[in-house]
């Protein structure tokens, strides 16, 4: 019984309350041995739980992706490898991304809400820029794409300035000083959420350069995700834009 069905049997006097509490108890988390999955996620947040796949052995991604695949149909891990994909893969039908290693079971909602734009600096950013791009499709958000307009080359990102403006929410991926998202700050209206990477020379220190940067950005409206944190920008700016979108009555084509 779902917790709907749970719900009006006990409205109806068909389940006493004592009986509720122990089912949702027990509905709350499942212990799998590798993992205790978090059940009732999707109704206290609104999305199901995420596996972060790295450091996971490939049998143990395959279990834990089984099981919430089997309770919500749809399942997305982050960080995955060839070995996991190739384990979860003998159980389920996926899909990975070799780019974002986004690994996917399920499809994404036919409709999708509103628009994302993620402006990323150089070509180096592409992994985690595509990390968020695709964990907001997955979720229901239209995403527009805009790669390689770093601020060495300041014009690129000028050329697609009208573009930022009706956007629910901006995500500027940067490694090396991580300008862009004070500059994409500066130039448009809407949230704009920084992504700092791992790439570039020892002085970036791996992120923590730009990082450092990102937070120091002088632009209102900035707000910072941790290094190479592609999902966490994603998960955001989807937030905000599912907010906007769905209060607005907007659905995108």
């Amino acid at each position: 019984m779902d917790l709907d069905g749970l719900l009006d049997a006990f409205a109806a006097g068909s389940v006493s309350r004592e009986e509720v509490k122990r089912r949702l108890l027990g509905q709350s988390v499942v212990d799998i041995g590798s993992a205790r999955l978090d059940c009732q996620r999707t109704v206290r947040t609104g999305a199901a739980e995420v596996v972060f796949c790295q450091g996971k052995t490939p049998a143990q991604v395959a279990d834990i992706f089984k099981h919430l695949g089997d309770r919500n149909g749809t399942v997305l891990g982050t960080r995955s490898n060839q070995e996991q994909y190739e384990s979860v893969a003998e159980k389920m039908l996926v899909r990975r991304d070799p780019v974002s290693r986004l690994l996917v079971y399920g499809e994404p909602p036919a409709d999708l809400l509103g628009k994302i734009v993620v402006v990323s600096a150089g070509t180096a950013d592409l992994p985690v820029a595509e990390e968020a791009a695709q964990t907001a499709e997955f979720y229901g958000s239209r995403v527009v794409r805009h790669f390689d307009c770093g601020v060495a080359g300041i014009h690129r990102l000028y050329s697609i300035a009208e573009e930022l403006q009706d956007a629910s929410a901006v995500v500027a991926v940067a490694g090396m000083d991580g300008a862009l998202a004070a500059v994409v700050g500066g130039l448009c209206a809407p949230p704009v959420i920084g992504v700092p990477t791992s790439v570039g020379y020892g002085a970036s220190f791996q992120g923590i350069g730009p990082l450092i940067t990102m937070l120091n950005a002088c632009a209102p409206g900035v707000s910072v995700v941790n290094i190479d944190n592609g999902f966490g920008a994603g998960y955001l700016a989807h937030m905000i834009n599912a907010r906007l979108t769905r209060a607005s009555g907007e659905v995108a084509e």
